[in-house]
């Protein structure tokens, strides 16, 4: 009886020092979405006034769990009877991300200031609340998507492990998607909060008020820094999971890096992307007003 305990024991920690070790493997493959996770939702929690930074990112953290517990089950029930799957949906979600990197940089070369305009136009009229649902809606299904991504990619890293195995790495990765992420978030949009109370306290310590304004002025070029950091992400990953996924780009450029390969196809295929987004709403639009 004593032996089998220990036997038990035994083979629970081996379990454990192997789930340690692929979930440290999965983290790694997912680091790129997870920093554009954590661009996007540091982004979305900020701009609203003190009060509401946490309110709007608990919605916004709960949506993501809630987002978590339907794709965790959903793709490993699909890698078991129907794993075909598992690789469309992976450039599905590619291609998304692609759209999303090519979009922001489009945007910022070229449609900043129509952009601030639209958004005066799309948002006048509106309550605080109903825009503040709105943006939480749009973050929890981005938030979906790059979930979507984070599991898929966790999961393609234990395919060969057993069953028990796959389950726990993609939970702890799912996880830490979840409460590593917005746990930052939510200690980065009180940084300026944290500089204000130390400026208001710092009386005659210039150290402090020194502090305290670092950190209010630290807090917009943090968000911007991620933004470009997520974006850049977002080209990286895309163009990774083609290259990986996708034979025609597997074998193309071969002699080129693997770095500036994943860029080129990211990229291209955002680009082709947004272009026929933009020419189906254009279309759409068209058959409207007639």
């Amino acid at each position: 009886m004593g032996a089998s305990i220990f036997t038990i024991l035994d083979d629970i920690a081996v379990l454990m020092d192997d789930v340690a070790i692929t979930a440290k493997i999965a983290t790694k493959k997912t680091a790129a979405i997870l920093g554009d996770d954590l661009a996007v939702n540091a982004e979305k929690a900020t701009g609203y006034v003190s009060s509401r930074e946490l309110p709007v990112l608990w919605a916004i953290s709960k949506g993501s769990f809630i987002n978590k517990l339907i794709i965790v089950p959903l793709i490993l029930i699909l890698n078991i009877y129907a794993p075909f799957l598992i690789k469309i949906l992976l450039v599905i979600g590619g291609i998304y991300l692609a759209y999303e990197g090519a979009e922001k940089i489009i945007d910022f070369l070229f449609h900043k200031n129509h952009k601030e305009v639209e958004n005066t136009l799309t948002t006048e009229g509106e309550t605080e609340e109903v825009l503040e649902k709105k943006k939480v809606n749009a973050a929890i299904k981005t938030d979906f998507i790059l979930s979507l991504e984070i599991v898929i990619i966790a999961l393609s890293s234990v395919l060969n492990e057993n069953l028990t195995l796959q389950i726990m790495t993609v939970s702890i990765v799912a996880l830490i998607a979840t409460v590593g992420v917005y746990g930052f978030v939510a200690l980065l949009v009180r940084m300026d909060d944290l500089g204000f109370q130390l400026i208001n306290v710092s009386k005659n310590n210039k150290f402090l008020t020194i502090l305290g304004k670092g950190l209010v002025n630290a807090l917009p070029l943090i968000v911007k820094l991620l933004s470009i950091v997520g974006t850049i992400a977002l080209i990286l990953v895309s163009g990774g999971i083609f290259i990986h996924y996708i034979d025609i780009f597997h074998h193309l450029l071969p002699k080129v890096p693997i770095v500036f390969r994943e860029i080129i196809f990211g990229l291209g295929v955002g680009i082709i992307t947004v272009i026929i987004a933009n020419l189906l709403n254009w279309i759409v639009k068209q058959i409207r007003n007639k």
